[in-house]
Order: structure tokens, then C-alpha cells, then sequence
């Protein structure tokens, strides 16, 4: 089945700061990026409030989604091409999968999904299947061609090397988000040889494997991963300024359940409020609207949607302690509680424990949540040898589950000595010990 006019007329092609250049020869990609739901990408920041610790983290979703396309464009124009298990009619499929793989993210992604209790990957699908200028496109592959590119994207398509280029513990997501997030982050830790990685890649029936010869460039990508998501993606004041974008949503969220009357009315949230969000209202939300009310809650009569607002337009970030949930601690923390009542603070907003946790790589343990399907080597009389069998380096961390703990509050709140000036100074002082 081939797509109406197939190949452009002649080749486009994006400058891009991590690949050089990305490469469309297929109308289909070129039509789908040029649809308003994928247009709707550039307004989306891919590193969410990255871009209040380090400032160059301005990239969106449509740079990463362009990137990912073009490392499976090249794993199988390139590498793949004319070798024993992959299926050359697939083709198209894993192009718009990986095109199309995050077209779900809303603004401040995972933010909005904790507190609405959304899911991106849900509306990746809705987007795909629904009435959009992107199901209509992929349409004109066929009827059945949309359902597929759904399929793919959730992990439920029959062909799992298909699968597996786009979602694994060796991906082009992950490739791709690792070398762009490390380049505009302006750190060194996200680096690793991708073209060295992607030259030893082989398809096989299920999934993608590593040439033994390779071993080594994939230990150093997920070395990159881990330091990447403990110096980048967890880093303190991100957190910080997420743990404010919550509570403002959360506190807007309250308001509106309360029949507070908004000054600037949210008409973007009504359907997130009420849990009822359609489709067309998800599309017109994006990080300008967002940042808009936030702009004009600054002056909203609640005096905490108003301070939270200020401080993340600001930068007023909430200060923080090590946290670890041990008895000792708890019992400090619900003195704490009661010690910010006292002092007039809600805790609800002001004094919040945030964990980030993360599992840099694992191999099949079956019946285990979020099992992952493990990072295989073909060695050269042809074996498959799981990959921390065979490196010491992967071995040493493989299953080991890393979570840390953070207490955070407003400094600025409890420096302020002109009103209950001996409860803030005790409450310094459990922070302090």
C-alpha cells in the first residue's frame, strides 16, 4: 500500500543542532508534520520547568519528535535495510510512530497528569483515531493504517521489533531525548556515541540487539541516562518549581469546586475541573495559555493562588531540606504541620515531600510491575546474551532502584519575623537539625 504522490519531488530537510540535519523523502511525513496538531508541539517545552535551573532548556516536543523520526529513518533506511527479519513494508509505519510519539503531551506535561489525572499516551490515540488533521492524513493509507500507527505507539502492535525501535531500554526516544536534552541543557552527562550504537543495532524477530562488539557504547549510554536523570531531570529546584505549578493547579482546581469567582475565569480548565476533557479543548491547551493565567492570577483576591502564581512567574522558588520517610522524620513532619498552622502557612501548599525515583536498568523478571524486557547482545556464533551477563560496568546496577527525598517551603515565609516569630524560629530550627 502506498501513500497518494509517495515520494516529495525533492528532498526536505530541517538544520538541526543534534543530528545536523534531518532528512524527509516521504509527502506523508512531510503532510503530517504540517498538521496543526503537530504544529501544536512547538508550544510545548520538552523539559517542561527545566528551563528555570538551566536556561538554555527552551527545546519543545516538535525538535524531539523530528529527532526521533530521523534515528529510526536511519536505523532502517540504513542499517536495517535488506536484512534477514525486517520487514521493509513496515517502513512508513515506524516513521509516523516516531513522528507522532508524543503528539499527546499537554503543557507541563506531567505536571497537569498528576493533578487531572490524565494520561498523554491516551491522548496520543485520541489524537490519532479522532477527527484531526493527523487521522485524516494517515487515513490515506489506508483505513486501517491510523489503528496501527495507535497500536504501535502503545505497545499493543503484533510486530514487537517495530515496537521496540520506538519504546525499549535501548530506543530512539531515549536516544534522542538524552543527546537534545544534554545539548540544551549545556551538560556534558547526556553524551554518548549514537552512531556507533546505531551501526551495531541488528533486528531479530521480537526486538532490536547489540552487536557484542557494542557493548561498550551501550554501557556508556546508560551511564549517560543515569547521570542524565539524576543531574538534569531530578535535579532540586526543577522539582521545586514543579512541586508550585502543582499547587497552583491544585489550588485553582479547589477554588473552582469552592464556587470561587475567578477575576481572570479559567475557561481553558472548565473540562479539566469537572474531569470531563474532550478532545478539541485538550488540542487548544499549550504553555502560553497556561503561563497567561498564571500571568493574571498574580492578581487574584486568594491570597495563596496569588503568592504561588507570583513566585513561579518570578522565580521564587520554594527552598528544601533532605527528607528520608522514616519514623524519626514523620514524626517530624507532622510537627511541622502543626507548627505552619500555627504560624498561619497552610502546609497543604507550603510544605510539600517530593520523591523522585528511577531505575536505570533492568532485566525480565516476570510477574514484576513495569518489568522491562531487557537489553539483549548477539554474540558472534549467533547466541542472545542478556547485556548485564556479559558487562560487569551494567551488571552493578541492574534492578537497583534509586529514590531520593526532598522536603520543600517557603525560606522567605519563615524569615519574615514581623508575626510569629518564636513558631517560625522553631520551625527553622527542625528544618536546620
Amino acid at each position: 500500500m502506498s501513500y497518494p504522490g509517495g515520494q516529495l519531488s525533492e528532498e526536505k530537510v530541517f538544520k538541526d543542532p543534534v543530528h545536523r540535519y534531518i532528512h524527509v523523502r516521504d509527502k506523508i511525513i512531510w503532510d503530517l508534520i504540517g498538521t496543526k496538531e503537530f504544529q501544536r508541539l512547538r508550544r510545548i517545552k520538552q523539559l517542561g520547568t527545566t528551563y528555570l535551573t538551566f536556561h538554555g532548556a527552551e527545546h519543545s516536543r516538535f525538535n524531539h519528535s523530528l529527532g526521533v523520526y530521523e534515528i529510526i529513518r536511519r536505523i532502517i533506511d540504513d542499517v536495517f535495510v535488506g536484512r534477514e527479519h525486517w520487514d521493509h513494508s513496515e517502513r512508513l509505519l515506524c516513521l509516523c510512530a516516531a513522528l507522532l510519539h508524543d503528539l499527546g503531551h499537554g503543557p507541563f506535561s506531567h505536571s497537569f497528569e498528576k493533578v487531572f489525572h490524565l494520561d498523554h499516551e491516551d491522548f496520543t490515540q485520541a489524537i490519532i483515531l479522532g477527527d484531526t488533521e493527523v487521522h485524516a492524513v494517515l487515513k490515506r493509507m489506508g483505513d486501517d493504517f491510523p489503528q496501527k500507527v495507535a497500536e504501535v505507539i502503545a505497545k499493543t502492535y503484533q510486530n514487537k521489533l517495530v515496537v521496540s525501535l520506538i519504546s525499549s531500554q535501548i530506543d530512539a526516544d531515549r536516544m534522542d531525548y538524552l543527546l537534545r536534552d544534554a545539548y540544551y541543557t549545556g551538560v556534558s552527562y547526556g553524551n554518548f556515541d549514537m552512531e556507533r550504537i546505531l551501526r551495531v543495532m541488528r533486528p531479530r524477530e521480537d526486538q532490536v540487539v547489540i552487536k557484542r562488539s557494542g557493548m561498550h557504547a551501550v554501557e556508556d549510554y546508560i551511564m549517560s541516562r543515569y547521570q542524565m536523570y539524576w543531574q538534569v531531570y531530578f535535579h532540586p529546584v526543577t522539582r521545586s518549581a514543579e512541586v508550585i505549578l502543582t499547587k497552583i493547579l491544585h489550588r485553582a482546581k479547589t477554588l473552582h469546586e469552592e464556587g470561587y469567582m475567578f477575576r481572570t475565569h479559567p475557561h481553558h480548565f472548565y473540562s479539566l475541573f469537572t474531569g470531563q476533557v474532550m478532545l478539541h479543548d485538550y488540542l487548544k491547551l499549550d504553555e502560553a495559555v497556561i503561563l497567561y493565567y498564571f500571568q493574571q492570577w498574580q492578581d487574584e483576591k486568594d491570597e495563596i493562588l496569588r503568592d504561588l502564581c507570583r513566585r513561579f512567574v518570578h522565580r521564587r522558588l520554594f527552598k528544601y531540606v533532605e527528607f528520608s520517610p522514616t519514623n524519626e522524620q514523620m514524626k517530624k513532619l507532622m510537627e511541622l504541620t502543626a507548627l505552619f498552622k500555627k504560624a498561619g502557612i497552610d502546609p497543604d501548599y507550603y510544605l510539600v515531600v517530593d520523591s523522585s525515583s528511577d531505575l536505570p536498568y533492568d532485566f525480565y523478571r516476570p510477574g514484576e510491575e513495569g518489568e522491562r524486557l531487557p537489553i539483549y547482545l548477539l554474540m558472534p556464533n549467533g547466541e542472545l546474551r542478556e547485556l548485564s551477563r556479559e558487562s560487569v560496568l551494567v551488571d552493578a546496577i541492574s534492578g537497583k532502584r534509586r529514590t531520593d527525598h526532598k522536603l520543600y517551603f517557603p525560606d522567605d515565609f519563615l524569615q519574615d519575623f514581623s508575626t510569629k516569630r518564636t513558631t517560625k524560629k522553631k520551625i527553622l530550627e527542625i528544618l536546620e537539625g
